[in-house]
């Protein structure tokens, strides 16, 4: 098909009258069009700047999903997957096609899914061209041949511009983020966060692979230098994308993935990197990787165009977005074995969890379930600070089915496959947040370095009280007092009496799987 004819297929499809769309643009043409009309400005190392406005995250009690015959029976419908009628769907499609009649458009055609088996032709339309770069840089770019054969089977339009009535739209607010799932639709707008295009698309997928088998995952993966692919799971914030950007290791990709019959597959061809506190020395990969090209959102720059990454007055959620492309060890196509280690990251506010431990199948199988971390301050509208917070599969936000289906997805593999799985707690020591400090990075990555390695898998461990954990006494380059977090605190009843908190907080929260979970499942929790 030709760009025309492309162009024709896009007017008369979403029935705009006009011919000022900008299609396909490549990088530099996108920096200058982003430029020339003000949306942000470059940073010393010529990575653009921008800033989001009073959505520094995700709003997810403004998603909806539109139900429909298909849906109604699939989705698991609750506070997590809210539904929105057909007809107010229509409603806020019609304010979109109006609103795409009067502005510039800036349209790109990608894919999610490094597989080619289970890859998703998507459409993204934009109106600003600094979004339309930020797709650019998150999704997989066709190549010129494949560009003349795609046929996009969702598309996302984002018009911030466009603001939803709460009273006639069947929203919670002015803004809103819809999946029509029959239409091939999602529509977005009242909001600039460009991290609602990338998890639409994701949530797009969590329901349609499942229906083929398939598993997808809310986790990073790389590669070591003997083939041996590793999964990281964890929501934002955890350490995803830094645990998984090893110079050691070839990365995958950061942040969404699938697990085949073939093996492991990302979704996209970007990384979208939390930078609040990132350091070179820390971090090298990443900050190398944000250069001229790379989007950085609600960055603070200094007066000479330095960014300055410690600067969180605008939120904690600073973020850059950069192409796979951008990470020197990268591998190309982003495809992996089945994986040899699991890692399920939390960051624990209450700093009660050891900082790492190894986990029977049953316990796994649990973990993933309760989906155990805190929510970060600045990821979503309303948190100022970390809080506990359980997101099933590590990923609640974007699950559309019910959280079994991904769980029996992930016993079946584990069963298929074998793996060690490893729980790594990202989060605090010594105390709780306020009193203890940040696990130090460094000891991190050489406990999760030395279970990749397999240097771990016979070490004598120790039993948690509490949540029966079976902790390494000792790893490599890490002193033993970090292993067991009652050590850390100086207060151990202050520890004992937390410990005991959260443990009953696991048993609370596994209450609602229970009816659905085998008793061998539910017997590898925490002990309340």
């Amino acid at each position: 098909m030709s760009t025309e004819s492309q162009l024709s297929s896009i007017l008369a499809e979403h029935g705009v009258s006009h011919n000022k769309i900008h299609f396909n643009l490549g990088t530099e043409e996108l920096y200058a069009e982003a430029l020339s009309r003000g949306e942000g400005k470059l940073a010393a190392n010529e990575a653009f700047v921008v800033e989001t406005g009073k959505f520094t995250g995700r709003s997810p009690k403004d998603k909806f999903i539109a139900r429909h015959s298909e849906s109604e029976k699939n989705v698991w419908w609750g506070t997590v997957n809210r539904d929105i009628s057909q007809e107010n769907f229509e409603k806020l499609y019609n304010k979109m096609k109006a609103a795409m009649n009067e502005k510039e458009l800036f349209v790109a055609d990608l894919f999610a899914g490094a597989d080619p088996t289970y890859r998703l032709p998507v459409r993204v339309i934009n109106e600003y061209a600094w979004h339309n770069l930020f797709c650019r840089d998150l999704f997989i770019r066709p190549s010129q041949s494949e560009l003349a054969e795609h046929r996009p089977q969702f598309t996302v339009i984002d018009i911030p511009s466009v603001k939803a009535d709460p009273t006639q739209d069947g929203t919670n607010s002015e803004t809103f983020i819809i999946l029509n799932i029959e239409k091939g639709l999602i529509l977005i707008g009242g909001t600039q966060y460009a991290g609602e295009m990338k998890k639409s698309i994701f949530t797009t997928l969590n329901y349609l692979l499942p229906l083929k088998g398939v598993m997808p995952m809310h986790c990073s993966a790389n590669i070591g230098p003997k083939g041996d692919t590793a999964l990281f799971f964890g929501l934002s914030g955890t350490g995803k994308t830094t645990l998984s950007a090893d110079p050691q290791r070839r990365l995958i990709g950061d942040d969404e993935h699938g697990w085949s019959n073939a093996g492991v597959f990302n979704f996209e061809g970007g990384c979208y990197a939390k930078c609040i506190k990132l350091s070179k020395e820390n971090e090298p990969q990443i900050w190398n990787a944000i250069r001229r090209g790379a989007v950085l959102e609600n960055v603070v720059l200094t007066a000479d165009g330095t960014p300055d990454y410690n600067d969180g007055s605008k939120t904690e959620n600073t973020r850059a977005a950069y192409p796979l492309e951008h990470i020197d060890n990268a591998v190309f196509p982003s495809v992996g074995g089945h994986p040899k280690n699991i890692v399920f990251l939390t960051a624990d506010a209450f700093g009660v969890l050891p900082p790492i431990s190894k986990l029977t199948k049953e316990q796994a199988m649990y973990h993933f379930i309760s989906g155990y971390t805190a929510k970060l301050a600045g990821t979503e509208r309303g948190v100022t600070e970390p809080e506990p917070n359980f997101s099933t599969c590590f990923g609640a936000p974007f699950m559309v089915h019910h959280p079994h289906v991904y769980a029996d997805l992930l016993g079946k593999k584990i069963d298929q496959h074998g793996a060690n799985i490893w729980f790594v707690n990202t989060g605090w020591t010594g105390g709780p947040y306020g009193i203890g400090k940040r696990m130090h990075l460094p000891h991190t990555r050489a406990m999760v370095n030395a279970a990749l390695a397999g240097e771990l898998d016979h070490v004598d461990t120790w039993v948690d009280p509490h949540f029966g954990l079976h902790v390494p006494k000792t790893v490599p380059g890490v002193p033993s007092e970090v292993l067991n977090p009652r050590d850390t605190w100086s207060d151990k009843f202050a520890y004992d009496r937390d410990a005991k908190e959260l443990a009953q907080k696991f048993v609370e929260n596994f209450k609602k799987y229970e009816s659905e979970s085998s008793a061998e499942i539910k017997a590898a929790g925490p002990k309340a």
